[in-house]
């Protein structure tokens, strides 16, 4: 056992390979498929629970390291405490994998039923919980590894990421089987039966079917351009995070944001999250007049970000448009644990003496937020955290015709973080058939076409300005209609039939 607990922990760290900035969407599916055939032969639910915990904790350490990054090197939490409180993080997200685990063992199926449908069930429903359990952490799913190239991330308009997660674990499923009947037959027959009989099984269908609809899927275009084509904008300034809220660095920041926008003629500009670092209330009245004059000789408008405080201490992460338009604001609701606000304060109050965050207690922005009406376009707005919540940002839609995000990825600094968060606002945009544009302080800043594709991006930690002409969208596609329910539903349904089949298995 504690051989298959290594490989497990080794094919976990493995499955970050599918996710960018490495690419291989193939390989999540292979390390999936190893991990439900260690659980076939292992079936004891405390081996299941172990084995899953083993894998996810070389997932997450792996896939989210640059948690220590953000806790260190850029929260000044001392290194050691920072190491701690990372694997801590890490093998709280792998207690999702065990539940997976734990319960494939209690589901007291063997042979097709368990792996071709029930432990793929039981892994994108404890995927779904992760993603909301706790505000949630959607990161690492492994549907994100499929987007946008792979022929599975055409399920993405129609079930969402979880339903592309539910593709892959049952592509993996259908390899077990596959292979657990090609062994089986090649012992009684030759090459050439054990081959026909491998194409002629049902699970071959199955992977078929997932494959080819997956590719059909893409070929679809759930939504129609609307409205006339529009110049945009994105501004990434390059503020160092160790400077950014420093008070000598404000200056600084202001002019260099007033420069990148006074050289911008698109329609639309977008700056970063907290690219102001002053509250709203506080930026010179000249300033802001100089950017809205500038935005109106475009024809257009202009969003940033910037802290808002209102009345006594409560404070928000918003997004601001002013030019053209009468001036808007979003306000950030799906908070970051301990970055934007802190849980259990009673309990985890010594945190914020420990960690050098400034601005970390935000409070929540309305559940419910209408799209910004700017440059001729419904805009909907996210801040960074928030793109990674599928089911959130269908919110504004399909009212929206656009998706902007505005991000300070520099928290992460040079870790894969910035790749796999792209990824992220890749699957929204391919979900929604839309156009996302992110604009973020050191990267990635891009324009993402409705299939998920970047189609223009900026150098990483440099400053620079992304220009592109886009179209807004109209239509819904399915995802949009009835959001994640659908992917979970089916899930529950794979659940049924997989213990519907057990029974017919178990009375032969």
């Amino acid at each position: 056992m504690s051989r298959a607990l290594i490989f497990a922990l080794v094919l976990g760290a493995l499955t970050v390979g599918g996710f960018e900035p490495f690419g291989f969407f193939w390989l999540p599916i292979i390390t999936l498929a190893l991990l439900i055939g260690l659980w076939q032969r292992h079936p004891a639910p405390r081996d299941g629970a172990a084995l899953g915990f083993a894998f996810g904790l070389g997932l997450f350490l792996c896939g989210a390291s640059w948690v220590y990054v953000s806790l260190h090197q850029f929260g000044a939490m001392p290194a050691a405490l920072a190491a701690l409180a990372t694997l801590m993080f890490c093998v709280i997200l792998a207690l999702f994998p065990t539940a997976a685990g734990w319960l494939a063992a209690h589901s007291r199926l063997s042979g097709t039923p368990y792996a071709l449908l029930a432990a793929p069930a039981l892994w994108v429903l404890t995927e779904w919980m992760r993603g909301w359990f706790l505000t949630g952490f959607p990161w690492q799913s492994v549907g994100y590894s499929q987007v946008p190239y792979s022929p599975l991330a055409g399920f993405a308009p129609v079930f969402g990421i979880y339903g592309v997660s539910l593709a892959v674990a049952l592509s993996a499923g259908a390899i077990v089987t596959l292979f657990e009947a090609g062994r089986r037959k090649a012992a009684h027959s030759g090459r050439l039966r054990t081959i026909a009989s491998v194409i002629l099984h049902p699970s071959f269908f199955i992977l078929a079917i997932l494959w080819i609809g997956g590719y059909a899927l893409q070929q679809m275009a759930w939504t129609t351009p609307a409205g006339a084509p529009l110049t945009v904008s994105l501004l990434q300034g390059n503020i160092p995070q160790s400077l950014k809220w420093k008070p000598q660095a404000v200056r600084s920041t202001l002019e260099t944001y007033y420069q990148m926008v006074m050289a911008s003629d698109a329609r639309l500009i977008v700056l970063p999250e907290t690219a102001l670092p002053m509250f709203y209330q506080n930026v010179p009245k000249n300033y802001l007049a100089a950017l809205t004059t500038h935005a109106r000789l475009n024809g257009g408008d202009l969003l940033f970000g910037v802290p808002e405080h209102t009345d006594g201490s409560v404070y928000y992460n918003s997004v601001v448009s002013i030019g053209t338009s009468p001036s808007q604001t979003y306000r950030k609701h799906h908070l970051v644990p301990f970055g934007e606000f802190l849980p259990f304060k009673p309990l985890f109050g010594w945190v914020l003496d420990v960690l050098d965050i400034p601005l970390s207690d935000f409070s929540r922005g309305p559940f419910y937020q209408k799209p910004m009406t700017v440059a001729g376009q419904q805009v909907a707005v996210d801040i960074c955290y928030e793109d990674g919540f599928g089911d959130e940002i269908i919110r504004q839609l399909p009212q929206a015709t656009l998706l902007v995000n505005v991000s300070n990825d520099a928290w992460f600094g040079h870790s894969i973080a910035l790749e796999q968060h792209l990824q992220m606002s890749q699957a929204r945009a391919l979900e929604t058939g839309r156009y996302m544009l992110r604009a973020t302080n050191t990267g990635v800043t891009a324009v993402i076409d409705p299939k998920g594709r970047v189609v223009a991006r900026a150098p990483e930690f440099t400053r620079a300005t992304v220009n592109d002409t886009i179209s807004g969208y109209q239509g819904a596609t399915p995802f949009v209609q009835w959001g994640n329910p659908a992917a979970i539903i089916l899930c529950l349904l794979l659940m049924v039939a997989a213990a519907w089949l057990g029974v017919l298995r178990q009375n032969r």
